[in-house]
Formats: structure tokens, sequence, C-alpha cells
């Protein structure tokens, strides 16, 4: 959590808690002088030490208690709040396709209501069964020859999903004052370019499950069962080609190794088969210089495979990415197939009701059209008040530490402070919302709805060329509950719907507030001093603003945490990737320390007297806790280790914990505990 895809994060006045610890039975037992909102007493696990287990201390009866539902692959404090969030959206979605007949054409309240109406409309959907989709089928057909699939392959207007590779127009990364046109990597279907390549049984049951979807959705199409099969093989086979060529997603977390700026000549006689200035022209970007390419190996591999892959295989690759992007807006068998296929990975038990996927589709579609209407409902301006002086309490505070950090020279802290000072700052919902006009929706079929929202979303994307940077444009909805940092932007960002309990509660004491949503919003200013964020600049340029010396010094320091969380297993034979999930494991160590360290300043910090038999420093870390909890399927956990660039919830909640010292002190931990890292192996930064 907490990344953009654009991408993209004291001395302590303590009462004597070790009796405390030492004693869990008389925390249960003693009346406490003040009732506390935001903790769920209930959730924890008073028997546990929280020195040894504190994952289980702070919610250890919660995730006892709390079966992951049978839609889901897994179940925690999102979730809940997500689904809190779900129901204000159905309720406002009901009402929208309800009354769009009544709203002027051309309004958003008129394309909200129809967009999901037609969505929720599978009875229809079940009676035109390949109609919609059938003309652009007979395109694909009808292509013949390398020159024809460039054509195809270069329409914006052309509809095949998200193949070959991607194309678009972003913020370029070493002059983040203009807007370029960019080329990266994709075209797989599955999670990761590993699943393709590992001969483990993992892999390989997935592979063997993602056939017989691929089997079955051809044969649904109308294809004979052999010749299904030889279509099949064909998707594979390219798909595998693809995997090959493709980086890992390790190897994308470093900026300046997947930026290669270059001429459009250069590029095309580099990757003469895409044939780059058909696709400028089509797209309204004749007038592009130059093109930046992530990964140019992978676009050299594309262009040698759209040459030598017969024409007839590439057309079945991309029948089938066609389907999948629209599966939603098919009869219902083919939804079906690909939610067989989805539990070999997720683990699910059910299908998501269609109230909650079509939901989720409206919100990709016209997000911020129904988010207007959700924030009028939900988001009050007081709690954007709250949060914008919270995020400067934390700015403060982030200043004081960069100030102290011993091991950073001048030079380098001038820049830091030149950075943390320039973060723009985004809450709750945009000042100035998406102008949907140029869209047209209506209640005649939803795949058609679908692919006109993309077409308009493409078209928006791609007008930004040429012009000033949109710096009031955001990258999430506002109910999304999740919250980012952009590094060429150098913006941090926190939708309504992540600003609400557990995250924050407006009748909650600080503590809980501070170790919640504070810990948020140090996370995402940590970003842009992770190994990754760090190496922009306070205008978001990708640029080394480092000294040598001090650059190797934070790679030694980060080195530590890559360590700390190798080691940490989910399950037999599954390790954490430490390198992976090390911006994320960066951000939740700085953001916590930096959060405590603010909440250090409140009254409530000073005063120091105990809530619910909890002290407010106990308080601040138990809420920590509690945010973090979750169970998961183990199918879905042994997805994310090799897809999540963050490490499972419960290592997000003890790895910071281990390295600090206002944690021990807070529970009275003594060497030698679990939650206490030896000093030799702590890792600290900010």
């Amino acid at each position: 959590m907490f990344s953009t895809s654009m991408a993209r994060r004291l001395s302590l006045a303590v009462l004597g808690l070790g009796s405390l610890v030492a004693t869990s039975a008389s925390a249960q037992t003693a009346k406490p002088a003040q009732k506390g909102v935001g903790i769920d007493l209930a959730n924890m696990d008073m028997t546990a030490n929280p020195c040894e287990d504190f994952y289980h201390y702070a919610s250890g009866n919660w995730l006892k208690n709390t079966p992951i539902p049978a839609a889901e692959s897994r179940w925690g404090s999102f979730n809940v709040l997500y689904g809190h969030n779900q129901t204000v959206l159905r309720g406002i979605l009901d009402d929208a396709a309800k009354n769009a007949g009544k709203a002027a054409k051309g309004t958003n309240a008129q394309k909200v209501g129809d967009f999901y109406a037609s969505a929720m409309d599978s009875a229809a959907i079940e009676a035109a069964g390949l109609k919609y989709l059938q003309p652009h089928l007979n395109r694909i057909a009808a292509i013949k020859d390398l020159a024809e699939m460039q054509r195809f392959l270069a329409d914006p207007k052309a509809h095949a999903g998200s193949v070959w590779y991607g194309f678009y127009v972003a913020q370029d990364d070493k002059i983040s004052s203009k807007y370029a046109v960019q080329m990266s990597q994709g075209g797989l279907s599955l999670a990761d370019r590993d699943y393709y390549l590992k001969d483990d049984a993992r892999s390989k049951a997935i592979r063997a499950a993602f056939d017989t979807y691929l089997v079955n959705t051809f044969k649904q199409l109308g294809d004979s069962e052999a010749t299904a099969k030889a279509n099949a093989a064909a998707v594979q086979r390219i798909e595998t080609r693809l995997a090959k060529a493709s980086k890992s997603r390790v190897d994308l977390r470093d900026p300046n190794a997947n930026y290669h700026k270059m001429t459009v000549a250069e590029a095309n006689a580099a990757f003469p088969n895409i044939d780059l200035p058909l696709i400028l022209k089509d797209n309204q970007l004749g007038t592009a210089k130059e093109v930046i390419v992530g990964q140019p190996e992978f676009l050299k591999e594309v262009s040698a495979m759209l040459k030598d892959e017969p024409i007839a295989d590439q057309k079945q690759y991309l029948r089938f990415h066609l389907v999948r992007s629209v599966t939603g807006a098919l009869p219902k068998a083919f939804g079906d197939e690909a939610f067989r296929f989805s539990q070999v990975t997720s683990g699910a038990k059910q299908q998501q009701p269609r109230w909650k996927r079509m939901q989720a589709s409206t919100d990709g579609a016209l997000g911020e059209a129904f988010g207007q209407l959700y924030v009028d409902k939900e988001f009050t301006p007081a709690a954007k008040a709250k949060a914008k002086q919270m995020i400067e309490n934390l700015r403060t505070a982030y200043a004081e530490r960069i100030k102290a950090t011993d091991w950073m020279s001048a030079a380098t802290k001038t820049e830091a402070l030149k950075k943390l000072n320039a973060f723009a700052v985004k809450i709750g919902y945009p000042d100035k919302w998406k102008d949907y006009s140029a869209l047209t929706i209506s209640r005649e079929s939803y795949l058609n709805n679908l692919l006109a929202a993309r077409e308009w979303a493409t078209r928006d994307q791609l007008n930004h060329f040429g012009k000033p940077i949109n710096r009031g444009e955001w990258d999430m909805t506002p109910p999304t509950v999740n919250a980012y940092y952009n590094p060429p932007m150098n913006e941090i960002v926190f939708p309504a719907g992540i600003l609400q309990a557990p995250f924050y509660d407006p009748k909650a004491d600080d503590a809980v507030n501070y170790g919640g949503i504070g810990a948020v919003i140090g996370h995402e200013m940590t970003h842009g001093f992770d190994d990754t964020g760090r190496q922009y600049d306070a205008q978001g340029n990708l640029r080394d603003w480092w000294t040598k010396e001090d650059g190797e010094k934070f790679n030694q320091r980060a080195a530590v945490v890559g360590k700390q969380f190798d080691a940490f297993s989910p399950m037999d034979s599954v390790h954490v990737n430490g390198k992976l999930t090390m911006g994320e494991n960066l951000a939740d160590l700085g953001g916590l320390t930096i959060a405590y360290a603010a909440f250090q300043k409140t009254p409530q910090a000073k005063a120091a007297q105990p809530i619910d038999g909890l002290t407010p420093n106990q308080r601040f870390f138990v809420s920590w806790g509690q945010v973090w909890h979750s169970n998961t399927r183990p199918e879905m956990t042994r997805q994310l280790i090799l897809t999540d660039p963050h490490a499972p919830d419960q290592y997000r909640t003890i790895g910071p914990l281990q390295n600090m010292p206002e944690f021990y002190q807070a529970f009275g931990c003594k060497d030698g505990s679990k939650m206490m890292r030896a000093q030799a192996e702590r890792a600290k930064i900010w």
C-alpha cells in the first residue's frame, strides 16, 4: 500500500511500564481512569507478551475470531473500511441508476447512472451474447500481415486490452516540468513473469490452470476443442517469450536503469516492427521528437516477435486479451471461467457479488464524477483541516529529524530539507474535477460503455503532451482506501477514503490518530526519501543530489532493513523479498518514527495519563498494530510475496518496532526479547 503505479511512501515521558508487561493480567482487571475511543480492547490478546509477540498482543483476538469472507482472499482493516465505503457508494450508484432518466443528457448524473445500470443489467448482457464484442473480434480476424497489425496496434480506437507493451504520456523523470511520450514492458496475463519461467510445483499448477482458462475461453468464442487448444498454446508461447524478455520487479525499482531517452528515429531503428512514427501519428502525437523507453531490450524482442510470430497466432493473443479485458461485460460463463482461474492464485471461495465488481468498474471509468457525491456524503471540511494540521506537524518533526541526523552531511541535509519543504499536499479530493463532457454513455450496452470510457481515458492522458504540467490531477479517486507519494510531482496524496477510522477518528485521542493516519502520512513523506524516492530532487527531477559519501551511508543503512525482511518467513519455504519490499519497509520505519516524534509534542503525550490501562505511548503503538492486522489465504500469501512491494502485514507491523528504542521503553522490553533487536542489528535512518 501507499505507493503509486505511475510511477509510485526521542526522549520519552514513560511510566513504569515494565510492571505492566510483567503483570499483564492486572492490565485487564484494572479500572481505567478514562474510557478510550479508537482502540478495541476486545481485539487484543492481553495474555500475549508485547515484547515477544506484539502482533498478537495488539490483535490476537481479532485474528482468531475473524474469518476471511468466502469472496475474499484476505481480510483486514483496509477491507473493513473499504467495505463501509462500498456500502455508501452502492447507495449513491443505486440512486444514480434509478434517477438517470430524469437527469439532463450529458451530465455526470446521467453518465454515472446509465453506466452502472448497464453494468448491473446481467439479463441484457446474457441476451446480447457476443453481439457487441463481435465487431471488435471481426477487426482482429481481418488482420492479414505485419502492416495491418501495425495499423491495428497504432489505432487508439482499436481494442485488445493490454497487449505487447505500455504506451503513454507522463512526466519526464529528468525534466519534471515537461510531459513525454513513454514506452514500457507489458503484455502478460499472469501476475508476474516468474510464473511463466519457474519450474516449481506452484508455478506449474498456475500455468496449467491458465491453459485451462485459455482453452475454455476460446471454446466460448466458438472454437472447436482442437482449435482452442492450439490457440491456447500460441498465447502461452507468446507470453512466455515476453516474460523471458521482461525485467524482474526488483530490477524495475531502479528509476535510472529504466530511463532511456531516444529520438523517434533512434527508437524506430531499434524497434522497427513496432512502427513508432505510425503510433505517434495516429495518436495525434506527431510533433514528438523523443520517446522515453523503460526497457529497450524488451521492446527489441517485441519488435522481433511482431515479425517472427505467425500473424494467426498473434491474432489469438489479441482475441484473448480483448475478452480478458471486458469479461464483466460478457455472458456469465466468461466471468465464471475467469474466476475459476483466479481461485488458483487468490484462494477465494466465492466470486465477489456483481454489484461490488461493477461498482469498482464505475469507479475506474467515472471515479471523479460520482466521487463528488461520495465526498459530499462522507468527508467534512473539518476532517480535511485536521488532516492538514497533522501533516504540517509531521513535516516539522521530519525537519527536526533531518537536522539531527548524525550520518548526513550539511550539504545533503540542505537539499533534503528543501525537498521536504517542497512537498505538495493533496487531501480528500481534487480542487478541480475531471471533465467527462466528451464521453458518451447510454444504457444500450455495458460493453460499449466500457470501451468508450477507455477511449476517453486514453485520449485524456495523451492530451497532456505539449501542455503545462497539471499539478491538480489525482491518480486515485476520492473513495480509495489508500494514499501515495508521486516522485516527479514531489507530492503526497491522501484520498477521503482513508481519512476515516481506523486510520483517523475525530473522536479518538491523539495517540490513536498519530499511530494510524499519522504513520500513514509519515510513510508517504518517507517515500520521498526511500531508496527510490531519494533519487528525485525537490522539483521532482531524477537527479543525484546526495554527496557520494552520504549516498553510500544511506545504502548501508537501507541494506540492514533489507536483511531484516529477508529473514521473515510467513510460511514454509517462503521468505519476504527484502529488495522488492525495500521502499515500503523504509517508508514504514521512517513513517512510524516521524509520527511518534510528532506525537510527543502533543499535550496527551506530555501528560502521560493512561486510557483503558494503556499509556499514551502504548496506545500509539497498539493503534499501529490494529491498523495492520489481517488474515490472508495461503494462496494469496504466496502470490503477494512474489508480486507485492509490501511485506505481509504481520511483518509490516513488527518490522519497524523491532528497531525502535521508543517501543522498547513503552513496553519495558528487556535485552533478548524477540521484539528487541541487538544494538548492532538495528536499523536507523531518520
